[in-house]
Parts: C-alpha cells; sequence; structure tokens
C-alpha cells in the first residue's frame, strides 16, 4: 500500500500500513488494482470506441475509490472482476500496455497483482507526480459527472476525456505534455461543474438566500449526510406525511435554499457541521442516517446499525440501499427505523445564512461593484475548498476571525465549517460569509468572479479577490485544477501542500500561477489583504 491522494496522508508522505481516513491496506490496493484496470479498458475504447455501459462503469468506479467512500474490500474484488470482463469483452487488436491484457485466474492473483500496481510503480517523482494529480482530477470529475447524470445530464465530450485521461496516464509523455493533460483537466472540471449547476438548479431551482435552523425540534429523524441532492428528493418525497422530519448534515446543508425542497416542511434544517465530527453527531442524531457519497468515517459500533448507505458508498457490515432498473430507491427501511426512534439531542440552536450561489450574486453584481468602488466591501476572501480533523484547520477560523470588516468571505464546500457559524454580521444587508453552496458550487463562485472581471473590464487577477483554499480530497484537486485552467494565479493553499506534487511540479506551479503554501494568519493577512 501506498497512498497519498489525499491532505492527511501519513507524515505529509503517504500512507503505507493502513489509511488516516480508515482504509485499510488490502482496500487501497484493490483500489489501485481496479484505476489500473479502468487505465486498460480506456486505451481499448480509443480502437473501439465506448457505450454508456462502459462510460457509466468507469464513472462509478473512479467515484468509488474517492477519499472516504468505500471501505469494503469484496465491493473493489467483485469490481475488479466486473471491470475485467467489461475491458476483454471490448474489442482489441495488436499488443497493448498491460493494463489492457492483463488476465488473473483467481482472487489470489488478483490480491498479489493489487499489491503491485500501485502509485510507486511509476519509478520516475516527477511523473508520478503529474500522472497521479491528473488521476485525482479525473476522480473528482466523475463525482460531479455522477451527480449530474442521476439527474438526466449527460455530456459525452466529459467522459470521453476521462477515458482519454486515463489512457494518457499509460504513455510515455513529456512533462509539458502532462502539464497540459492536467490544465485540460481543469477546463473540462469546469464544464463539468457547470453541467451539475444546470442539472440541479434546472431540476430544483436556484437558490435562495435561506435562513437555516441549526436546532432540532421533537419529532424523530432521518439525517442525510453527503452531497446526492437526487437522494434527498427521493426521501423527502417518501416520508411526507409520515410523521419523521428529515434533517441535512455535513455537505448537504446547501440543499435547505433550493426551492423545490423548500415545498417539504418536514426538511427542518441542518444537524451538525462537518463530516469529520461524525462520531459524536451520529451518535447523538438517535435516528437513521443516510450516506449518499463520500464523507463516511468508519461507523463507532453504539450507531453502526443506524446507518444506511447508498451510490458510491460502502463499508463492511452496514445497510445498503440499491436502486432499481429505474433508479428508484426504496428508503421505508430507514423510515420505519426512524419511527421507532427518539427525537434528535440537540446539539446548537441558531440559524446560518445560506444560498448565496451565482444566481443570488449576479443580481447583486451592480450593489456589490457599487460597495467596492465606494471603499464599503475592500476584498473578497475566497475561502471555499473541504474541512479536516487536524488542529491545524483552526488556522480558517482564526484567518476569518481576524478578517476587516469590510472583507467578504466567498465560499463553497465544507470548508465554511469553520467560520460560518461565527457572528461576522453584514455590509449593508450582504453577509460577510457568501456561502455558494456545495465543493461543487465552486463554480459559483469562479463564474461570478468571471463577470466581474468582465464588468470592470480587467483580468480575473486583477479582481479585489484573493485565494486562501482549504483542500482534502479529490473533488478538491479538480477544483483546483479548474481554477487554474481559468488562469487565476496567486492562490495560497492549505494547510499541507499534496504529497503528490513532486518538488519539481511544484516548482512549474509556483513559476506559471504563483501558488504558494500558507503559513500563519499574521503573515498571509499582510499577503492577502495588500494595501
Amino acid at each position: 500500500m501506498y497512498c497519498y491522494q489525499c491532505e492527511e496522508t501519513a507524515g505529509n508522505k503517504g500512507c503505507t500500513k493502513g489509511g488516516v481516513c480508515g482504509k485499510k491496506a488490502e482496500v487501497a490496493e484493490l483500489q489501485d488494482l481496479l484505476i489500473f484496470v479502468l487505465k486498460g479498458i480506456s486505451h481499448r475504447t480509443t480502437q473501439s470506441g465506448s457505450n454508456e455501459v462502459i462510460d457509466d462503469f468507469i464513472v462509478e468506479s473512479l467515484f468509488s475509490t474517492i477519499t472516504n467512500a468505500n471501505f469494503d474490500d469484496e465491493y473493489f474484488t467483485a469490481r475488479v472482476w466486473e471491470a475485467l470482463r467489461l475491458r476483454d469483452s471490448i474489442p482489441y487488436e495488436g499488443k497493448g500496455p498491460e493494463a489492457a491484457d492483463w488476465t488473473p485466474e483467481d482472487d489470489d492473483a488478483i490480491i498479489e497483482k493489487a499489491k503491485e500496481v500501485g502509485v510507486m510503480a511509476t519509478e520516475n517523482e516527477d511523473v508520478r507526480s503529474l500522472r497521479e494529480l491528473l488521476t485525482y482530477g479525473l476522480k473528482g470529475m466523475a463525482a460531479y459527472y455522477s451527480h449530474a447524470k442521476a439527474l438526466g445530464y449527460v455530456d459525452e465530450e466529459i467522459t470521453t476525456f476521462i477515458r482519454e485521461g486515463l489512457d494518457s496516464t499509460l504513455q510515455d509523455l513529456t512533462v509539458d505534455r502532462m502539464v497540459e493533460w492536467n490544465l485540460r483537466c481543469g477546463s473540462m472540471g469546469v464544464k463539468t461543474m457547470a453541467l451539475l449547476d444546470d442539472a440541479n438548479t434546472s431540476t430544483y431551482g436556484h437558490p435562495e438566500v435561506t435562513s437555516v435552523d441549526i436546532g432540532v425540534r421533537n419529532r424523530p429523524g432521518i439525517l442525510i449526510s453527503g452531497h446526492d441532492l437526487k437522494d434527498l428528493e427521493m426521501l423527502l418525497q417518501q416520508t411526507k406525511d409520515k410523521g419523521v422530519d428529515v434533517y441535512t448534515h455535513g455537505e448537504m446543508l446547501p440543499c435547505n435554499a433550493y426551492p423545490a425542497f423548500k415545498g417539504y416542511d418536514h426538511l427542518v434544517g441542518n444537524y451538525g457541521g462537518s463530516w469529520w465530527h461524525q462520531k459524536e453527531e451520529f451518535e447523538s442524531f438517535n435516528g437513521p442516517v443516510l450516506l449518499t457519497t463520500n464523507c463516511l468515517v468508519p461507523p463507532k459500533d453504539t450507531y453502526s446499525d443506524r446507518i444506511f448507505m447508498t451510490g458510491a458508498v460502502g463499508f463492511p457490515g452496514l445497510k445498503r440501499i440499491e436502486a432499481d432498473d429505474n433508479g428508484h430507491k426504496d428508503f421505508s427501511p430507514l423510515i420505519d427505523m426512524a419511527l421507532g426512534s427518539q427525537p434528535p439531542q440537540a446539539l446548537e440552536d441558531g440559524k446560518i445564512t445560506i444560498g448565496l450561489a451565482r444566481n443570488v450574486l449576479a443580481a447583486n453584481a451592480e450593489k456589490l461593484l457599487e460597495m467596492v468602488s465606494a471603499g464599503k466591501i475592500r476584498r473578497f476572501m475566497v475561502m471555499a475548498g473541504c474541512e479536516g480533523r487536524f488542529k491545524d484547520r483552526q488556522y480558517y477560523t482564526d484567518f476569518a476571525k481576524a478578517l476587516p470588516d469590510d472583507v467578504i468571505i466567498l465560499t463553497a464546500g465544507c470548508a465554511k465549517y469553520r467560520y460560518n457559524k461565527l457572528p461576522l454580521g453584514d455590509i449593508e444587508g450582504i453577509p460577510r460569509v457568501v456561502d455558494a453552496g456545495q465543493c461543487n458550487d465552486c463554480y459559483s463562485l469562479a463564474a461570478t468572479a468571471l463577470a466581474l472581471a468582465d464588468a470592470l473590464k480587467v483580468g480575473v487577477n486583477d479582481l479585489p479577490i484573493s485565494y486562501n483554499i482549504a483542500w482534502y480530497e479529490q473533488k478538491a484537486v479538480l477544483v483546483l485544477l479548474a481554477l487554474l485552467s481559468l488562469g487565476v494565479k496567486d492562490i495560497t493553499l492549505g494547510p499541507r501542500l499534496p504529497a503528490f506534487v513532486s518538488p519539481a511540479v511544484l516548482d512549474v506551479l509556483v513559476k506559471e500561477f504563483n501558488i504558494r503554501k500558507n503559513t500563519d494568519v499574521e503573515q498571509d493577512m499582510a499577503i492577502l489583504l495588500p494595501e
């Protein structure tokens, strides 16, 4: 095992005996083997073309390997066998890379091969770095595309790029060509996030400024965590008039701002904070919990019997809800369990403001520009990205507290839980924490920045916007590549730089984009808030 795809990787080098996330070595190795075979599938399609079955399999397989998504070795063993069957169904002639031809005899051969094909199989550090950077960006793209497809929004250009990108990692390319592939991944990432934004807003309406209750009511409830809006819709439909409340958790918080979901009066608010507080918050919730995507923390025995998984999520021994051939999921087991549960234990009370996505920001663009011109808003500080559990994450809370009162925080993703409940106030009715939504809604922030640049007739790097971004997993990698593809420079990244970025590759990023690691609040404030 050698896994360094997330920010928590051991010693900021690599997890070798088991993941800090809780992933066992055997699972990590099987995930590596699955990626290896996916590359073989992608290579074969360069000769014979692809189809929806192949593309869906690749997308969902990539999604399942994202940090904190799936911890189930049996799932990945079965997935590898299915990948091999699918690969070998694709007509192919000639001698290609091993990934396109390797065939095991049994499960033992799979286990042995899984130990050989990990990231360290690429000996050159810089080649390895650029290949993994692209692979992780493709994982993030697959996650976002999966959500869009669940709502019926597809784009063959995206799935073709995913296959071609995977195949490129089997090729002996120059550094310049690999850098080009990564920037193309960022550009396609923008397209993918735009597709998901269209899927979400066309289906459920544009998010509205919404004050969300963070307390509890006295009825039993179901807690839904993850990212998938379609799962929430089905859950709300099936729980209507059943005497059960539904609470969002983590990255599902933004769902409270969509008009379509406001029609369900039993969607009563948000419970708890970001993903890493699960062990305490799921315990105190008392009712069943539905995990729709990545962000699962290996559960404690005291509440594991109340966890239900669906989609890409997997963990041995937990209950699972599968979709039927029409995509419908039956959540009656959760409803039955909820009806026999105690109401949630209160963690906090009050309200937080959400729903300031691109449509709302566009409607207020003239006001924002006037406030900038009048000196009422000095700067916008993009503090989007991921939350994490290490102590150095306190930096983001301290940084938010230290920002002057004339600075607006632009956020999306679960990083906001470090400061979205602070009493930071507003500037003439504009909240000082402008929450655009989930991690994929960084697209809203990018779209807003580009619109402001166009209105002011300046380049995107000439705007009064600074970037102090936190990362954790592979969707954040795609967001970073997306920003780079848009030409955004001077990004401060933390709390650690990615371990998979080699010194030479980092040097390229520094020279081309002036990426820097965060340091401390005082030093970074001086850089990010220029006079």
